[in-house]
């Protein structure tokens, strides 16, 4: 992230449903970046635009503080120019009968243009996060697409799981959720999963006093190896199936949150939280060359993978069935990277659209190729 430049440009994309509609008051309100002017560059998919110009009115409504700009587009190119921070949200959404591989396959398309976008035209230092599922592998392509950008500059969505465990290890011990720390989420932000509350986890009272979550859960061991951990791997599944529809609030919130502690505030000493990297280096004996969640500690806006954690017989065989998983994943979107040329997700045609004067209408939004642009 530029910390010279006055203004740190953030693109979504996926603006327009449900987990960008969450996000972006939490960008724009100064929750995660402060003081610091914002401005907005919301990419759709062209049918997607008149939702957006609706988005569009009431961000100007809200008369954020922060921000600066809002620019709407179906162009990629035009989002991510010279972007500080990119949420990529919009993704191929899984559909009734569609096997892991199709999905995997459908959005590698889109994620390979994401990425080489990306490459092309992002500020160099660019960082960027990876919602849309399945979310490892589509960082994987985006990253291994975007050959110019670093790949320490991008993260996949493990902290909503990372959350959902403390949440769980809580409500068992009565406790408030922000008194556990360290419960880590590694591998895959699927149902293969392996969160654990058990390695470096503990409870922090309130007079500073930290309290092993092993020792808190030596009687409840059968509910932590089972019923907890299919509680987290399924949660996502048991909103939708309660809500009808699949976790935005939560999703938001916890992209927010993460973007924050990464880039913003970093975790406090000795604590860490759950991030999907490219592991580059093998950490804990994970195959290299992946997209894995490790519990990360963060500084001056980089992660670092903690090191030195002993993990049990049964934590490594469960890291092993998320790793196989992810390794068929990247097989998968390889194969069809091999096949295909160059490939666009996004309209080619240019549809853009800015915060604009009262005297512009509200109720329009041009797709012919026009370029409205004004400060605010």
């Amino acid at each position: 992230m530029n910390k010279e430049s006055n203004v740190t440009k953030i693109a979504i994309s996926g603006a327009a449903g449900n987990i960008g509609y969450a996000l972006i008051p939490l960008l724009a309100s100064g929750y995660v970046f402060g003081d610091r002017q914002i401005e907005l560059r919301l990419l759709e998919i062209p049918h997607a635009l008149k939702a957006l110009a609706g988005i569009r009115m009431e961000i100007i409504d809200c008369a954020f503080p922060y921000l600066t700009d809002v620019l709407c587009t179906t162009d990629p190119l035009e989002a991510f120019e010279n972007a500080d921070v990119i949420v990529l949200v919009g993704g191929f959404p899984r559909k009734q009968g569609m096997e892991r591989k199709d999905l995997i396959q459908a959005n590698t398309k889109i994620f390979t243009s994401m990425g080489r976008a990306i490459g092309e035209v992002a500020s160099p230092d660019v960082k960027v996060l990876v919602v849309a599922n399945p979310a490892n592998t589509n960082c994987l392509v985006a990253l291994s697409e975007a050959s110019s950008i670093p790949t320490k500059n991008f993260c996949a969505l493990s902290y909503l799981d990372h959350q959902r465990a403390k949440a769980q290890i809580a409500i068992k011990l009565g406790v408030s959720t922000n008194s556990i720390k360290n419960v880590t989420i590694w591998g895959n932000h699927s149902e293969t999963q392996f969160p654990d509350p058990l390695t470096d986890g503990y409870f922090s009272s309130d007079n500073g006093e930290k309290i092993p979550l092993s020792s808190l859960l030596a009687n409840d061991l059968d509910w932590v190896t089972n019923d907890f951990v299919s509680l987290v791997q399924s949660r996502g599944k048991h909103v939708i199936e309660v809500r009808g529809n699949s976790s935005a609030l939560s999703a938001a919130q916890a992209s927010a949150d993460c973007l924050k502690t990464w880039l913003v505030t970093g975790t406090v000493h000795g604590e860490t939280i759950s991030m999907a990297v490219y592991n580059d280096k093998g950490y804990y004996g994970v195959k290299k060359g992946i997209v894995f969640s490790f519990p990360c500690e963060c500084k001056d806006g980089n992660w670092y993978v903690k090191s030195g954690l002993s993990l049990n017989d049964m934590a490594l065989e469960k890291l092993e069935i998320t790793e196989t998983e992810l390794l068929e994943e990247r097989e998968a979107a390889h194969n069809l990277l091999s096949k295909t040329s160059r490939f666009r997700a996004y309209s080619t045609a240019s549809s853009t659209m800015s915060l604009t004067s009262m005297a512009e209408s509200d109720t329009e939004l041009s797709t012919g190729g026009q370029f409205l642009t004004s400060r605010i």
